[in-house]
């Protein structure tokens, strides 16, 4: 019996005149990607939810946190451009570039100090 004493059938056809469509789904494991890190959810319950044609999902579960890669990948055109505007060897331009996270300005400025 669901709260207010609505059994969960009258809860369902309440929603579907509302236009509230549920659906739960059979997952295994749910992944968050973030810019720093991952977000698992293990052993979840995943309800997906259409309301006026936007859907959500709910989720619940054992949650876990992990660092993620925050590697970036280095063009050789920016180390040999990066190399060139500072007068420096390719391997200081990549490693300034590694240290500003890519960013051209930022690692030429800084050779340049």
């Amino acid at each position: 019996m669901m709260p207010g004493g609505m059994n969960p059938k009258q809860m369902k056809k309440m929603m579907k005149r509302m236009g509230v469509k549920m659906d739960e789904i059979d997952a295994e494991e749910v992944v968050i990607r973030c810019v720093d890190k991952e977000i698992r959810i293990t052993s979840p319950q995943v309800v997906k939810t259409i309301v006026s044609g936007q859907e959500m999902f709910q989720i619940s579960g054992d949650v876990s946190e992990e660092e993620g890669d925050v590697s970036i990948e280095i063009e050789d055109d920016d180390v040999t451009m990066v190399a060139e505007q500072a007068g420096v060897s390719d391997e200081k331009a990549r490693t300034a570039l590694e240290n500003a996270g890519g960013d051209l300005a930022e690692a030429i400025m800084e050779l340049k100090k």
